[in-house]
């Protein structure tokens, strides 16, 4: 059985897996310099030490999974900020980075995901055929560098995330899928272009994804995701929310959850049945050190 059976195993079992915190914003404040139109996916070019540390940062944490800095690396987001050059490089060696902080730390049961979107700083975005060439692209890149699983982050439009779910699993790596979310007037969930996450849900209860995940909400908002995932989704749920604000290039730190409110929250989500807990933008080790206090099973 290899790593990522031997979680999935435990998932089925019941057990509860805490993931990492933001890479992004840690590697940030760091010194890790914000790009505009690509946040900073140079960062495994430019600083692979700074990145990898925080990589190894978690992991002491106790992170059982950790991401790749590849939020901003797809090809259409390199494009528009002229890092298009760098595409295979920055893909695989954000892969590799995570991948030489496991080894450096002995913990070769820890999980490392590639993460990919479609998301885009500019919002210009590739027709469906071009958007499935690069994913198919980005998604070989990361399973050849030695990705376990691949995470697609920030879903926010149905049609696009079906092009890179159906995409990505030709990569032969485990597709798990995190929806990004706001609450309409009503107080229903919406996916940030506009459909609500119960037609998200839908749209992949028969495409084989193992896990979904709230990622990339607001805090005070995933109670009522969870309802929706709870109520039509039957396979392992997890949240990595985020705090702050984004003003491009960087992220503002000014009203970030405190750690302990954020462990108070994500205990709640963990009553409440969810299985796989971390943090998105603005949520870094000390919020992770927290969850780490109360995730069994780390």
């Amino acid at each position: 059985m290899n790593r990522y059976q031997a979680l999935i195993q435990r998932l089925h079992n019941g057990d509860q897996i805490l993931i990492d915190g933001a890479t992004g914003t840690e590697i940030e404040k760091r010194g890790v310099p914000m790009v505009n139109s690509a946040w900073n996916g140079a960062g495994a070019m430019t600083h692979p030490d700074i990145v990898r540390g925080v990589h190894e940062d978690y992991i002491r944490c106790g992170a059982q999974i950790v991401i790749s800095n590849t939020f901003s690396t797809s090809q259409h987001v390199l494009k528009d900020a002229g890092l298009e050059e760098h595409f295979e490089l920055l893909n695989r060696r954000g892969i590799e980075l995570a991948l030489e902080a496991r080894t450096n730390l002995k913990t070769p049961n820890v999980l490392v995901a590639g993460g990919i979107t479609h998301w885009s700083f500019t919002g210009q975005i590739p027709p469906l055929n071009q958007l499935r060439a690069n994913i198919e692209e980005q998604a070989g890149i990361m399973a050849n560098a030695g990705a376990d699983l691949i995470i697609l982050e920030m879903m926010s439009d149905i049609e696009r995330m079906l092009t890179l779910l159906d995409t990505a699993q030709k990569s032969g790596l485990p597709i798990w899928i995190g929806f990004s979310c706001n609450l309409d007037e009503l107080g229903e969930p919406h996916l940030l272009d506009g459909p609500t996450l119960l037609d998200g849900v839908k749209a992949i209860r028969d495409k084989e994804v193992p896990v979904i995940f709230i990622m990339h909400t607001e805090v005070e908002y995933i109670d009522a995701c969870l309802k929706v995932l709870k109520d039509n989704w039957r396979g392992p749920i997890g949240v990595y929310a985020h705090s702050g604000k984004f003003v491009e290039p960087n992220w503002i730190f000014n009203d970030v959850i405190s750690p302990e409110d954020y462990a108070a929250a994500a205990n709640s989500w963990l009553q409440q049945g969810i299985q796989v807990v971390g943090g998105c933008c603005g949520i870094g080790l000390e919020h992770i050190q927290m969850l780490k206090n109360i995730v069994t099973n780390t």
